[in-house]
Parts: structure tokens; C-alpha cells; sequence
């Protein structure tokens, strides 16, 4: 199986004239930039919604909504994603207040190719990894081609270079630690130790000398002279698993270290200096847990300088089927067993379940099909008893109706890969209808085949 990788080179052009559009996507792809062309705010959402680019390109006057209000929107969305706008010299004012508000840049029409390339490429040098273009090895544990994660990982890759503290947010099971782990690798200390340590899970008297270490003699039992996670990450990157968890007294103490940079072994009468970088997790909320005074608030924002929340699987499904196929690659070589993949059915039961315990639980049934199966093909009866609740059905078109109607049509055509036959059927309606829907919101099924003269198309209304 293919991993997928992010598009460092892909841009979105959003525009009503036509004739620019065409233009524009001529010069970026003769300048080797794989180029999405829409027409509308509307259409430029659902591109996005589907495949996150790496650069936005809009004018400010747009037919469906004003393109200041599109760029509000990604900011909101997506901050680390930078836009350049295209303006009409009497909507300069409009342009420099954007500017001032988070546009990377602003150019007037008619726009002179040589500045807007070095726009562009001063724009995508600002994300763009150290190493060869294109080079993943860094985020190689984080499968995943969900726009979501794609707008997480691409703030891990900006953050990571600096040292600054990080805070990783997200419920149990999501891969807090995998995203630690990358940030590391990602950074200047990718060639030191990476120590995690779960707070949680180390009683409160041997949580000290587990992090700061400690002589011969300090307690009984101290037989020998022991260093603490920090010397041994000294250089290097600790990562501090369910931090919300920690007791008081100690988050006194692990303050004092990230302020001073030294550290004081249990039982010894002198400082050590340390140097090292701190990421820290936990799924818990801690500002209910300041407010209540079981974490003190100095502490968080030594360890909050930079937040990255990670969704829930449920938030994600268009990476269910990914990671399933690549857990069971995985597992299938553990076993030694010669495994194909899904029946379709199962593969849909995996796709609607609920996943409360996200991309853990999905490993935990991968693997328990993969124990119990006595044929190349993973069928539904077993993906239903792993999960031990009835499979969840597709939702009819009608009662979706209600909800984001954009969204429904491409969590469709994500579970098809743009069959329109499928995902028609799916949604109880007929051909024509449906291709009226996707018209409607600005869908094109190709996008979602994965090839790149799909993916590279949008239809337009």
C-alpha cells in the first residue's frame, strides 16, 4: 500500500474570470506547481475540505461571497495556511487591512508573474521542511490524507524547528505521542534521545526520581547512584505523557527546571544543567483543572507556549480505511498469516463505526480480525464482533438533508473514491439527481479518484 504524502507544491487559485484562471495555472504548472482552479468561495471551501493545498491564491471580488470573507474563513480554519490576494486597484485599502490581518501578500491586477512566483515561493519557504522537497520521513508513523491532520502536521513542522514548549492536546488514543515523536525528529535535536514518560502511570514517591534522579542513599532503597529522564534526554527532546495528571508538589518542582534548566537529584546538595526540550500531552481540560487548583496556572504556560489539538477518528473517517489496511499489513506480518484486506461490507462498518477510542481501538480491532480470521478476506461478521456493536448504516440522503449538505456529498464520495454510481446509491437518490447535487456544491467525483488529472479539476457552476 502506498503511503499518501502531503502536496508541498499544491496550490488553490480562487477566481470568477476564467480567462486569469487558465493563465495563472498555465505559468505555476510550467513552473512546476500542481495547480486547483475554482470560481467561487463556495467551491474554493469544498477544494479544501478534500484536499488541503499548500498556498491560497484569491481575488478579493468573488461572485458568491466577498473574498475577504473566504480569507477570514481559512484563517480561521487553517492558520498556518497562507493566502495571497489578488486585488483590483480600488480594493487596495481592503487588501493592506487583510495584510494586517494575516495575508501573507496582496497584488494588484494586472500582477507581474515575476514578483507573484517569489511571493510564492517565499510564501511555501516559510513551511517548507529543511530536507529534500517532499521528504516525509519525519511524520512516516502518522498515516493519514485527512485535511484535518494535514493543517496539524503542518503547524508540528513549523513549531518543530523551534524550542519552543509544546502542548498536545487530544483524547486517548488519537497519537499524541506519534505527533511528539515526529515534532523530534523534525527538529534540530533529531539526532539526541527522545524519552516519553506517562505521568500517570508512575506512583507519586518514584515519579520524582524517574524524572530528576537520584544518590546512593536518599531514600531507602537508593542503593546506587541513579540519573533522572532529564540528564538521560539531556540534548534531546522529554516528552511528558498525561502532564494534567501530575501531582502538585511536583509540578513545583518541574517548574523550577524549565525555569532555571538545572536540575537537583533527589538526596544531592548541587544543580545539574540540562538542556532540554519539553512536550507534554494530556487529554484532560486543563483550564478546569487551574480552575479548581489541581494544576497551577504558572506551570501551563511554561508548558503551553505552542498548542496543537488532535482530532478525534470520528472527526477524520476519511483516514479509517487507510489506517486499516495499513494496521493490517502490519499485523498480517506479526502473525505470519497471508491476509488480502476487507470485504467491502467490512470495510464499510469500519468506516461508520462510532470509534470512541480513535485510532487505538482501530489497531485493537485490526488486530483481533486479524487473530481470528481464517480467510485472505476480513469479513463483516468478524469487523462487527471485534467491535462489538452493530454496524452504523449509511445515513439516507433525506435525513442528512438538514445537516452541512456539502459535507454529506463528500463524505460520500470519499467512501466511493468518486463513484457517483456508489455513492448515489448510498444516498437513495438516482444519477441524475445526484450529479445535479454535486453541480450544486461545486463537487467534482474526479477529484476524488486520486489521479492527477482529477485531482487538478474542479468542476465549476
Amino acid at each position: 500500500m502506498d503511503k499518501p504524502v502531503s502536496s508541498p507544491r499544491h496550490l488553490l487559485l480562487v477566481d470568477d474570470d476564467a480567462d486569469l484562471l487558465q493563465l495563472l495555472s498555465l505559468r505555476l504548472t510550467a513552473n512546476g506547481y500542481r495547480v486547483t482552479a475554482v470560481g467561487s468561495a463556495e467551491a474554493a471551501q469544498a477544494q479544501m475540505a478534500i484536499e488541503l493545498p499548500a498556498l491560497v491564491i484569491s481575488d478579493i471580488r468573488l461572485p458568491d461571497k466577498d473574498g475577504l470573507a473566504l480569507f477570514d474563513e481559512i484563517r480561521a480554519q487553517y492558520p498556518a495556511l497562507p493566502v495571497i490576494l489578488l486585488t483590483a486597484h480600488g480594493t487596495i485599502p481592503d487588501a493592506v487591512d487583510a495584510t494586517t490581518r494575516g495575508a501573507f501578500a496582496y497584488l494588484t491586477k494586472p500582477y507581474d508573474a515575476k514578483i507573484l512566483l517569489a511571493k510564492i515561493a517565499q510564501a511555501l519557504s516559510l513551511t517548507a521542511c529543511d530536507d529534500a522537497a517532499g521528504d516525509e520521513a519525519w511524520r512516516e508513523e502518522l498515516i493519514s490524507r485527512s485535511p484535518r491532520m494535514a493543517e496539524v502536521l503542518s503547524e508540528a513542522r513549523l513549531v518543530a524547528v523551534s524550542d519552543a514548549s509544546i502542548l498536545i492536546r487530544g483524547e486517548s488514543g488519537t497519537g499524541k505521542e506519534l505527533l511528539a515523536r515526529a515534532i523530534h525528529r523534525a527538529s534540530r535535536r533529531a539526532k539526541a534521545p527522545f524519552i516519553a514518560v506517562n505521568c500517570a502511570a508512575i506512583p507519586e514517591q518514584l515519579l520524582e526520581s524517574e524524572l530528576f534522579g537520584h544518590v546512593k542513599g536518599a531514600f531507602t532503597g537508593a542503593v546506587e547512584h541513579r540519573k533522572g529522564l532529564f540528564q538521560a534526554a539531556n540534548g534531546g527532546t522529554l516528552f511528558l505523557d498525561e502532564i494534567g495528571d501530575m501531582p502538585l508538589p511536583l509540578q513545583v518542582k518541574l517548574l523550577r527546571v524549565l525555569q532555571e534548566r538545572t536540575v537537583r537529584q533527589v538526596g544531592a546538595n548541587d544543580a545539574v544543567p540540562v538542556d532540554v526540550r519539553i512536550l507534554s500531552a494530556t487529554h484532560r481540560d486543563l483550564d478546569a483543572a487551574m480552575a479548581d487548583g489541581s494544576f497551577r496556572e504558572d506551570l501551563y504556560y511554561r508548558l503551553n507556549v505552542v498548542t496543537l489539538a488532535l482530532p478525534v477518528l470520528a472527526e477524520r473517517r476519511e483516514d479509517i480505511a487507510l489506517l486499516a489496511n495499513h494496521f493490517l499489513q502490519l499485523i498480517a506480518a506479526k502473525y505470519q498469516k497471508r491476509l488480502n484486506g476487507f470485504a467491502p461490507d467490512a470495510l464499510e462498518i469500519l468506516m461508520m463505526a462510532a470509534w470512541p477510542g480513535n485510532v487505538r481501538q482501530l489497531y485493537n480491532v485490526v488486530e483481533q480480525v486479524c487473530a481470528l480470521s481464517t480467510a485472505p478476506l476480513i469479513s463483516a461478521a468478524l469487523v462487527q464482533r471485534a467491535l462489538r456493536v452493530p454496524a452504523l448504516e449509511v445515513l439516507r440522503y433525506a435525513d442528512a438533508k438538514q445537516r452541512f449538505e456539502r459535507d454529506y456529498l463528500i463524505q460520500l464520495l470519499k467512501l466511493t473514491d468518486g463513484n457517483v454510481t456508489d455513492a448515489a446509491r448510498l444516498a437513495d437518490r438516482n444519477r441524475t439527481e445526484f450529479y445535479r447535487l454535486l453541480q450544486k456544491n461545486g463537487l467534482d467525483p474526479s477529484v476524488f479518484r486520486g489521479d492527477d488529472e482529477g485531482v487538478a479539476a474542479e468542476r465549476q457552476e
